[in-house]
């Protein structure tokens, strides 16, 4: 069978660190506010010069160079950011030429924080339908330039950050590596939970991010578990098979409860949401590419991502490493 195999991962972050006392010099807050609540001790903003196109395309540097491939050996880039460069085009041509890349497909996806699952998915039903036969799949994001700094409840929450995955389309045994089942969901209907209040069409305006945190907190924890059953259930699996989750590091009291409503111990969950805050699409490949490089994540083990984000939207993808 074809599958899309993981051949190499990278990741990038801004050069500035804020940690919370240096917000809470900032905002009304403070260090403890914020760890008790989130979890979240530190994460990184990007500066000048350092933008959504920059961060994905230091990502997918790093892991081209993880891969053992060059530009030319890439024939589609597809970037998941809900804070692209411009409205258009695509930040994802824009990573394809400074990379030294043209001709073939490379566009965006947008799904906020699951956006890289969305943007795997895609990926992978391109490859196994032979549209292409390494892709580059990213994450970037530089949510700070929607923060409203005056608000403590979002501005505490989100950082600046890229991941990037390389994936291959091989020929495999069934019990070979690669994506083995993926599920997404949407639903409009709690757009006003989780948004930003701007747009082209609407204000004219970027808009700062909104969000009503306990609702969401409801709603994330009930549908990630959800969808991890799902996906579980297509591989015929359940979570005692499970090597390690990479989820969506949006919160640390979100990442337990949804551990503890599958019965996973949370020694098998990779957590960054401490130094790293909620960096939106970037946050399953930043994590999943600090878990690999730091030596938990190892070859043969099963790996399941998921993701939840404004929208609604959700998913989650299992993956033989």
């Amino acid at each position: 069978m074809i599958r899309s195999v993981l051949i190499g991962t990278g990741s990038a972050l801004p050069e500035r660190c804020v940690t919370n006392d240096e917000l809470a010099a900032r905002v009304d807050t403070s260090d403890e506010w914020i760890r008790e609540r989130t979890g979240i001790r530190q994460r990184y903003l990007a500066g000048e010069g350092e933008t959504t196109a920059s961060l994905a395309t230091a990502a997918a540097r790093a892991a081209m160079a993880d891969a053992g491939v060059e530009i030319d050996g890439i024939d589609l880039i597809v970037l998941a950011t809900c804070t692209p460069d411009q409205t258009f085009p695509a930040t994802a041509t824009k990573v394809q030429h400074a990379l030294g890349g043209a001709g073939f497909p490379a566009f965006d996806v947008a799904a906020v924080c699951s956006g890289f699952l969305y943007a795997m998915s895609t990926a992978d039903a391109m490859l196994r339908a032979g549209m292409a036969r390494r892709a580059l799949v990213i994450g970037a994001e530089t949510m700070s330039r929607v923060l409203d700094w005056e608000d403590r409840t979002t501005c505490v929450l989100f950082g600046d950050g890229a991941g990037a995955f390389v994936l291959e389309a091989r020929e495999v045994a069934e019990d070979g590596p690669g994506i083995l089942a993926s599920r997404l969901h949407a639903d409009g209907a709690h757009n006003e939970l989780l948004y930003v209040d701007g747009g082209p069409s609407t204000s004219t305006m970027v808009g700062h991010l909104r969000m009503k945190g306990r609702e969401v907190f409801r709603h994330a924890v009930k549908n990630l578990a959800d969808v991890l059953e799902e996906v579980m259930a297509e591989a015929r699996i359940d979570a005692t098979a499970l090597d390690w989750v990479v989820p969506h590091q949006a919160n640390l009291r979100i990442l337990d409860a949804t551990a503890r409503k599958l019965g996973l111990p949370m020694e098998q969950v990779v957590v960054t949401v401490d130094r790293h805050a909620n960096t939106s699409a970037a946050s399953v490949p930043l994590a999943f590419d600090v878990a690999r490089r730091d030596g938990r994540i190892k070859p043969g083990q099963l790996v399941m991502v998921e993701a939840m984000g404004g929208g609604f939207t959700w998913g989650a993808s299992l993956l033989r490493v």
